[in-house]
């Protein structure tokens, strides 16, 4: 029996089934492919912005701060020694306080989500422990929190220490030391640009500012005590 529907009509009850055989629908088809690769291609910046954030703030405070302290000593002892101690006193003092800081914040933060996921799952049952559990491993490690930060602090603290190793002459010294921690910086702001897709030129323009900011400050305020302050 006819229904008196036109070729190219249906009724509301028959919409799913006729887009299916319906010669139009391969556009639909393309549409609904083009989205599901575009949500598989897709990346959440936001994820990789929480490791992206330890890793390199690490390698920058070791890189920012052992170049200083080296700068700021060369500015009143010209013995490449004296540099080299304490480039290396701060590589080991701040590894530590940085993995020590770490392993406080995130056993902290831990605790409080591990309290909070236990008070959650007592108030439904003891059905609920297996789902705890695997919770439980997906929350934040301290210990690898805290050496991941110590070997970045390392990292960054390494690349002005090596470069004063072999340079006997004072100002080549500080020349040198300057210009590689500035190399290094432009680095670290082009990777935080390409990974977390920002502006190249004010990520490297920020880190190089910042750095530069650290060193010319540790060197004037070293330079006004003076040697003998020292002594």
């Amino acid at each position: 029996m006819a229904s008196g529907i036109p070729c190219g009509l249906v009724s509301h009850n028959h919409v799913g089934l006729v887009l299916q055989s319906t010669p139009g629908n391969g556009i639909l088809d393309q549409k609904q492919i083009q989205v599901a690769e575009d949500d598989a291609n897709s990346i959440d910046y936001s994820q990789r912005a929480q490791w992206l954030r330890a890793a390199v703030l690490g390698a920058n405070d070791g890189l920012v701060s052992v170049a200083a302290l080296m700068i700021g000593v060369g500015a009143v002892k010209r013995d490449v020694k004296a540099m080299l101690l304490a480039g290396f006193a701060g590589l080991v003092a701040g590894a530590c306080g940085m993995a020590i800081g770490e392993f406080v914040s995130v056993y902290t933060q831990y605790e409080v989500e591990f309290c909070q996921m236990k008070r959650e799952h007592m108030s439904v049952g003891r059905e609920k422990d297996l789902e705890m559990e695997m919770e439980k491993r997906a929350l934040p490690n301290p210990f690898h929190a805290a050496l991941a930060s110590a070997l970045c602090f390392s990292i960054g603290a390494l690349v002005p220490l090596m470069s004063a190793v072999f340079i006997r002459d004072y100002k080549i010294r500080l020349i040198v030391v300057v210009a590689v921690a500035s190399l290094a910086l432009l680095v670290f702001g082009l990777v935080v640009a390409q990974i977390g897709n920002t502006t190249k030129m004010k990520s490297c323009v920020r880190f190089l500012c910042g750095g530069w900011l650290a060193m010319i400050i540790t060197f004037g305020l070293t330079k006004l005590l003076g040697a003998s302050a020292l002594e």
